[in-house]
């Protein structure tokens, strides 16, 4: 599907090798053939009843290479855990037929797909929200930044605490999420807990000042992600299941008195789980899109000791900096977000050192085709 569009590219990295992104690897129980994951991505264009649309699928089938794998965008599990209008959910069973869809295209291709749970916790709007409900988090704290509502970004609403008698009822949402994405066909999980959301809320103390067994001490705030993550277990098989986090997030005002500590403790406990990978989000230094040549990857350096399974680095990388990461060993795949967005076929572009095409930021979130489905491949731009 084109629009008539000439996106602009970008020159390749000249003389970048990227020989280590296109060795095998694995995942839980998957071989991959390359280390260039797609990374979930919210694009907000799904059918009236956040019901995947035929778009999507399209979308999907664009950027899926054999043996690869694909991180779905963030999909609530709750009708009460969406902060984006439009965003695509696994909360009803009447979604599931929208994501078949999905995942049958890309099983047909060759590639693979785990599903991303989710709930923006406090990082939502009353106009999102049942009856006009506050958003719901661990401790009556707003968030600084904007949801999207119907009638576009609006700031987040003052958030409520939830009930310690609550808590039981929202991992189960979790569960459930996780038991409709096997149904739909996915070959797995990811919990969320990056980027401000609701687990990370109960993780890190500048949100949560709880003084119940889920506030207070790191073992007690870290309690909710765990049990989060083991509520997918139990319908998965803990090598089917992953968890994203942001040790150096700030987005919608995220604090930690000692983030070392809290992302070192959840880490190791995962590592105890014996999920199939950890998703680390790196910081990008500000003013700039990637990350920096002579900036090392710092998250994943700090985490990769304490994890010994699958660690996957995002953030801002290029293809030269996907390549050491994967080459020093503190990553064995990297997620690439934008540029995937832009370049459906981007492991071919990136294997071939071919030019990116840039994105076009403004269609990120919601509207048509436009900026969604119409990037052209290279080899089909090449053809015009």
């Amino acid at each position: 599907m084109t629009t008539g569009r000439c996106p602009s590219t970008q020159a390749p990295e000249r003389n970048v090798p990227v020989a280590k992104l296109f060795t095998p690897t694995q995942v839980g129980p998957y071989r991959l053939s390359h280390r260039v994951a797609m990374a979930p991505l919210t694009r907000m264009r799904s059918d009236p009843g956040d019901i995947p649309s035929e778009l999507m699928v399209e979308y999907y089938k664009q950027r899926t290479t054999k043996d690869g794998l694909i991180i779905s965008e963030a999909s609530p599990v709750s009708i009460r855990g969406n902060g984006y209008a439009g965003a695509p959910g696994i909360y009803s069973d009447t979604q599931i037929a929208g994501w078949q869809r999905v995942t049958e295209t890309v099983h047909a291709r060759g590639g693979r797909i785990f599903q991303q749970l989710w709930h923006v916790g406090r990082q939502s709007h009353v106009d999102l929200q049942p009856n006009g409900d506050a958003p719901v988090a661990p401790s009556a704290i707003a968030a600084e930044g904007h949801a999207y509502s119907t009638r576009g970004e609006v700031p987040f609403s003052m958030p409520r605490a939830l009930a310690l008698h609550e808590i039981p009822a929202i991992i189960e949402e979790f569960r459930s999420g996780a038991e409709r994405a096997l149904r739909a066909g996915f070959d797995g999980v990811e919990i969320h807990g990056a980027n401000g959301y609701l687990p990370d809320q109960f993780l890190q103390d500048g949100t949560n000042k709880r003084t119940d067994e889920y506030g207070g001490p790191i073992e007690n705030r870290a309690r909710f992600m765990l049990e989060v993550t083991q509520a997918a277990i139990s319908v998965w098989g803990a090598d089917r299941v992953g968890v994203r986090i942001a040790p150096s997030g700030t987005y919608g005002s995220m604090s930690d008195s000692d983030p070392a500590a809290t992302f070192g403790y959840v880490t190791t406990q995962l590592d105890r789980l014996g999920i199939a990978y950890l998703h680390v989000v790196e910081p990008r230094i500000k003013g700039t899109e990637e990350l920096s040549h002579g900036r090392a990857p710092i998250a994943a350096q700090h985490l990769r000791p304490k994890f010994s399974r699958t660690l996957i680095a995002a953030g801002g990388f290029t293809p030269a900096s996907a390549e050491a990461i994967v080459t020093f060993g503190d990553a064995d795949l990297v997620a690439f977000g934008r540029h995937f967005i832009s370049n459906p076929d981007l492991p071919e572009r990136i294997r071939q050192g071919l030019p990116l095409t840039r994105y076009d930021r403004s269609t990120f979130y919601g509207g048509d085709a436009r900026g969604y489905t119409d990037y052209p491949t290279a080899e089909a731009a090449a053809a015009a």
